[in-house]
């Protein structure tokens, strides 16, 4: 019989994940700040916390000369402010650290009619709830994913988000739609034997664990194919979905700078670029030239 040996765990990796818990930093953070942390001590061929400026610059240097995208660049540069910064109490070393400026795409939007019938080509009643709680919540993936039943405020029509992006917490809308189709959910899932009071909300294959955000991708992506949609789609066009349709109804975009839980204004302010129903009520200047023209050489009663 073989014996599991459990793999020893380096009092500076222990105390990087007790930093991370703390903050109540998700699971998939807390793996990519261990990959790239890691990343670092490779390139070092020592342990990280033996690290000086000169090395820092030197890596840097060397991912430029890779081509590491910039917005991987960043995330790498995140990881190593927190290590540097929280982990080993050396700030000097986090200054040396420069994030590199990128434009950033503009997302994938789809029309109203296109969520629908995505939606709508779900395979099964589970993964069609899941999905429509992304888009009629704003939820990001492993939101979705994280959700209990007992986050479901049927009396508010909220859906708490516990660990939502950063381990911040907050209330997402819950409407009326959405909650009857949870409520359809839950009678399916109970006859079924994988819901539980005060289990996951979408289990994986077993109902211990929550589906995970690959396989929420994967069920998004078979849906758009299923659906006819040309466009590259994945759970976060969804909430981008969701973000740019109240954005083109009228609602303040504080409010859903509130909703979507965006820590900054700018980043939700982006949408108004993709919001083509906003931008197609804007009178441009140039209409009222006319309108101006004419009313100069109307006669003077």
């Amino acid at each position: 019989m073989t014996t599991l040996v459990p793999v020893a765990v380096s009092p500076l990796r222990q105390r990087l994940i007790d930093e991370m818990d703390i903050r109540r930093f998700g699971h998939g953070t807390q793996r990519n700040y261990l990959r790239d942390v890691g990343r670092f001590a490779t390139f070092l061929g020592r342990s990280p916390d033996t690290a000086t400026a000169e090395d820092v610059r030197r890596f840097q240097i060397e991912q430029g000369e890779m081509d590491v995208p910039a917005p991987t660049m960043n995330a790498i540069v995140s990881a190593l402010r927190f290590f540097f910064t929280q982990t080993l109490d050396r700030p000097d070393l986090a200054r040396k650290l420069v994030r590199m400026r990128h434009e950033r795409k503009l997302p994938v939007v789809l029309s109203r009619d296109e969520v629908a019938r995505l939606l709508d080509a779900t395979t099964c009643l589970k993964h069609q709830a899941a999905l429509s709680v992304a888009y009629g919540a704003g939820l990001r993936a492993s939101e979705v994913a994280s959700l209990k039943v007992r986050d479901i405020d049927s009396e508010r029509m909220l859906l708490r988000v516990e660990r939502g992006k950063g381990g911040r917490y907050r209330n997402a809308m819950l409407p009326t739609g959405l909650l009857a189709l949870l409520r359809e959910w839950w009678r399916v899932g109970r006859r079924e034997r994988v819901l539980h009071v005060d289990g996951w909300l979408f289990p994986g294959q077993h109902y211990l664990k929550p589906l995970s955000t690959r396989q929420l991708h994967r069920i998004v992506v078979e849906a758009s194919v299923a659906a006819g949609i040309g466009k590259r789609v994945g759970p976060h066009t969804l909430r981008h979905c969701f973000a740019t349709h109240l954005l083109e109804d009228g609602i303040d975009v504080r409010i859903i700078q509130t909703l979507l839980g965006h820590a900054k204004l700018d980043t939700t302010a982006y949408y108004t670029q993709v919001a083509t129903r906003v931008l197609r009520n804007v009178t441009s200047p140039f209409e009222r030239l006319a309108t101006t023209a004419a009313e100069g050489k109307a006669p003077k009663g």
